[in-house]
């Protein structure tokens, strides 16, 4: 029961990180202004997105997930109120930096926190939760698409803002309830470390950031520039709004599938399989433009690229202690948004600089690659080394 509010909640509260997408183009023609500073609104949501989920986590690991997440629902409430009184660009990109930070506690720590409710199926637990982002993704596009175009994308925000803080408020609630005093799952009684990498935790949390970041700024070019991209195509702003809510809807059985994969074959190995799989998934955006074509790779990206992220997760989990779980979980989830918000800024300035996607497309393949030499370097280290059961590893 705490599992299935959980997703809900991410699912509702994720909608900030996809409504910026599909207004992107409707934004930038009301103010006059480049595609590279929209796209700012994206940058600095996920900057707000992974800043928000350090401190989060921080407050997660000391006092729960229910007081964070009562903060990210204050933040998020009032920020898309103000997202759709802004008279100007720079108004309506400050307020998806509190949009960013209201969504932190739905991902990361929450994550982290379902780690601890499940053993034997830990990794398909965690995946679960991840996967209120992508359901987000699938279901909250079309809706902002349609808002947008029967009342104005300021009264859409303005709607997000109250129905979101109302309906998260009530299941925060449920939640609370459903908890109670249980302890049985605790920090203290959580499943200790279990891989040793023979690297210290801080080493592995620097390594596992700048994987993050890397495959983020692949994953970053079509998740945030489809919508637009299929705009100056000429197939229109609601095509891309589709495959945008295909490429999410896929990524959620890409997600669970994931976790599922995890607890056979691990965390490292999960994540590897996803990185080669969204690399091979990239490079067909370069060759391929039409309609047809372009939902099909969007349905592909999906379905390869939604369990990388949840596998830094699942791997801190695996060599990390319980009691620093959310805390790391929300370094690492920091280091991915970042990552996602320089993809998603750099690719609107790629496409400025030279009046195409094709580059971006091309930088976010080099990016993947980088990605997976950090993992095999993992992958190495986690062969060579023992596989323990005991306390005390990756300290």
């Amino acid at each position: 029961m705490r599992l299935v509010i959980a997703l809900l909640i991410g699912s509702i509260g994720a909608v900030g990180m996809w409504a910026v997408v599909v207004v992107i183009p409707i934004v930038q023609a009301e103010f006059a202004a480049t595609r590279g500073a929209v796209s700012l609104a994206f940058t600095l949501m996920m900057f707000g997105f992974g800043l928000g989920g350090v401190i989060a986590g921080k407050i997660t690991d000391r006092f729960g997930i229910v007081p964070a997440m009562a903060i990210s629902i204050a933040f998020l409430g009032i920020a898309n109120v103000l997202a759709g009184l802004s008279g100007q660009l720079w108004q309506f990109v400050a307020a998806y930096f509190f949009i960013g930070l209201g969504t932190s506690a739905t991902f990361a720590p929450l994550m982290a926190e379902a780690s601890h409710w499940f053993e034997r199926y830990r990794g398909l637990a965690v995946t679960i939760v991840a996967s209120g982002n992508y359901v987000a993704g699938a279901m909250w596009p079309p809706i902002v698409s349609w808002g947008t175009q029967e009342i104005g994308w300021r009264y859409t925000h303005i709607g997000i803002g109250i129905v979101c803080a109302g309906l998260m408020t009530v299941l925060v609630l449920i939640l609370r309830a459903q908890m109670g005093r249980d302890t049985v799952h605790d920090h203290a009684n959580a499943p200790p470390p279990r891989v040793d990498l023979r690297l210290s935790t801080n080493t592995l949390t620097v390594l596992l950031s700048i994987a993050s970041i890397s495959c983020c700024v692949a994953m970053a070019m079509p998740q945030v520039h489809i919508v637009a991209y299929c705009g100056d195509l000429g197939y229109g702003v609601a095509r891309g709004a589709e495959m945008l809510s295909l490429m999410m809807g896929c990524g959620i059985v890409s997600r669970i599938g994931s976790g599922y994969l995890a607890d056979k074959i691990g965390g490292i190995y999960t994540l590897l399989v996803g990185s080669l799989a969204q690399g091979f998934a990239l490079v067909f955006y370069l060759f391929f433009d039409s309609l047809t074509s372009l939902y099909l790779i969007s349905a592909m990206f999906g379905l390869f690229q939604g369990g990388i992220v949840p596998s830094y997760a699942i791997i801190v989990r695996e060599a990390m202690p319980a009691s620093e779980a959310a805390t790391r979980v929300g370094i690492v989830i920091f280091a991915s948004v970042f990552g996602m918000s320089f993809g998603g800024w750099v690719s609107g300035v790629i496409f400025d600089a030279t009046g195409s996607y094709a580059a971006a497309f091309a930088n976010g393949v080099a990016w993947n690659a980088l990605n997976i030499g950090i993992v095999v370097l993992l992958l190495i280290r986690a062969r060579t080394g023992s596989v323990k059961t005991g306390p005390g590893f990756a300290t």
